[in-house]
């Protein structure tokens, strides 16, 4: 069951001062955030708390982090369930509940996590996808499971996924996801073709079940206020969310041949082939991005501790 957050009243000092509505803002202090699972009706409203924006940009991990967004992404996720569910996570003597990305001290020892991450997930210079995560998650969650927990790791492909939107909002009720998308540029013969891509933590969705939009925020381990200042590769940026709209589509893709090094052949000069799939795009407001942003799928990932 999820817990519903509980907003302690905040007493006030003995100066008079204006009437205020309990669930007024008070200056200067941080809307606390509340956990919201809606999935009653037509429409559905899912938030999800505690969840941790680490940079994946970080000096000891290869060309300083620039290729893992997928195991920066997980961490958040075990974050989340390390310090909000008190869930026993981590490798050998390292424990997530006891390490705070905002805490300058847990630094390093955080960039070494990012990086058991991904050597747990095969990364290569190309990054990580989202099958070998959820091997990283089943590795990092074992502490857990050695004592009694259940834990689940699963994904769910845009593709032939009749309510894409609504599967979301159901599995982030229980915890937060890793979204994966790619970036795809014009390809022959009004196609588009895959360039790339990005993994980043969904935190909220909102929408409709069987709906062609919702409206997503999340944490983008490559976005930071002071990337690119100072010693940014040796610090933790402010957390941050991003606001996003996914739209569906139905996209003609075109998927050339990749070449095989250890053949004397040139396989990508044959002809690759195309195939038509659903995908939803990603856009945000005042987006600069030359390429179309389309969500390929998700992780989801559940825990529960041992009954008795």
């Amino acid at each position: 069951m999820i817990r519903q957050a509980i907003i302690a009243a905040a007493t006030l000092s003995t100066i008079a001062l204006p009437a205020v509505a309990a669930a007024d803002p008070i200056i200067g202090q941080p809307v606390p955030c509340v956990k919201v699972a809606d999935l009653a009706g037509a429409d559905f409203s899912v938030k999800q708390c505690g969840i941790s924006d680490v940079d994946q940009y970080r000096a000891g991990l290869e060309n300083n982090g620039g290729s893992y967004c997928g195991p920066s992404s997980l961490y958040n996720v075990l974050h989340h369930w390390a310090h909000e569910r008190n869930a026993p996570v981590g490798w050998l003597t390292t424990k997530v509940k006891n390490l705070d990305p905002k805490d300058p001290a847990d630094h390093n020892i955080i960039t070494n996590s990012v990086g058991r991450i991904g050597v747990d997930a095969k990364y290569t210079s190309k990054g990580t996808n989202l099958t070998n995560l959820r091997t990283a998650w089943n590795i990092a969650t074992k502490p857990a499971r050695d004592v009694g927990w259940s834990t689940v790791a699963e994904g769910i492909s845009t593709n032939g996924n009749a309510d894409f939107g609504g599967d979301m909002a159901k599995k982030l009720a229980r915890g937060p996801l890793q979204m994966v998308y790619g970036r795809y540029s014009a390809g022959p013969q009004n196609s588009l073709q895959r360039g790339g891509g990005h993994i980043i933590t969904v935190t909220s969705v909102e929408g409709s079940f069987k709906g062609n939009t919702v409206q997503v925020r999340y944490m983008d381990p490559a976005k930071a206020a002071d990337h690119g200042v100072g010693d940014y590769l040796k610090t933790q940026s402010a957390y941050a969310t991003v606001n996003a709209t996914l739209t569906k589509k139905s996209v003609y893709e075109y998927i050339p041949v990749t070449d095989n090094p250890d053949t004397d052949t040139d396989e990508s000069l044959t002809p690759g082939t195309y195939r038509t799939v659903t995908r939803w795009q990603l856009t945000t407001a005042g987006s600069t991005a030359t390429t179309t942003q389309l969500v390929e799928g998700f992780n989801w990932f559940d825990m529960a501790p041992p009954v008795g």
